[in-house]
């Protein structure tokens, strides 16, 4: 079973990649408990920046971000964290989703969560980042994990950041237990002339 993990921390070290770490070791914890193997990935979108620029403006993804959008297409289950800025995901986080098939994750368990400098920012993991991947027809666990700066302080043995990382991941680990592994068959390449012939025969 193939566990995707994008995220989109700019820094580093970075409080989104730890979070993202968190969740996908809890998510994998909770999947070995119900006997499924899981092999993990994480996506740094921070390496792929300038390869997603170039894809957005020459309509040609370079190998490395070719390989990324590949292991997302066919990933199990996702799970997408990005930093908040400006009430809203960041830019990077949202030019790699544009440089994704519209159709890439429908169907997909995702699991969403997000950084920042303050809780307030928390609602924009409901406002914009719930209704992008309802608008991409993933299927997205009802517990989204917002950690703000305080969450990692000295008060961060915190058991609320790590009870609703272990909620979220148990509800996608729930989703994806109860999926046969994707199997993604190779897409079938049509010669050309074999396309020609069956337009004439029209």
């Amino acid at each position: 079973m193939k566990l995707v993990v994008v995220t989109a921390g700019l820094s580093v070290p970075s409080s989104t990649r730890l979070l993202a770490d968190r969740l996908a070791g809890a998510a994998a914890r909770e999947l070995g408990s119900a006997g499924r193997e899981v092999d993990v990935r994480v996506v740094e979108l921070r390496e792929l920046a300038r390869d997603i620029a170039d894809n957005l403006v020459t309509g040609f993804p370079p190998p490395a971000l070719r390989d990324a959008v590949r292991a997302v297409e066919e990933a199990d289950g996702l799970i997408a964290v990005t930093p908040i800025f400006s009430a809203s995901y960041s830019g990077l986080f949202k030019s790699f989703v544009d440089v994704l098939d519209k159709d890439a994750l429908t169907g997909t368990p995702v699991l969403i969560a997000a950084t920042g400098g303050t809780a307030r920012h928390s609602l924009a993991l409901e406002h914009v980042m719930r209704p992008l991947f309802a608008h991409l027809r993933a299927v997205v666990v009802p517990t989204a994990v917002f950690a703000a700066s305080e969450d990692w302080g000295a008060n961060g043995a915190d058991g609320s950041l790590a009870g609703r990382i272990d909620r979220a991941a148990r509800e996608l680990a729930a989703l994806l237990a109860g999926r046969p592994a994707a199997t993604h068959q190779a897409e079938q390449v049509v010669p050309f002339a074999q396309q020609l012939a069956a337009l004439r025969g029209q």
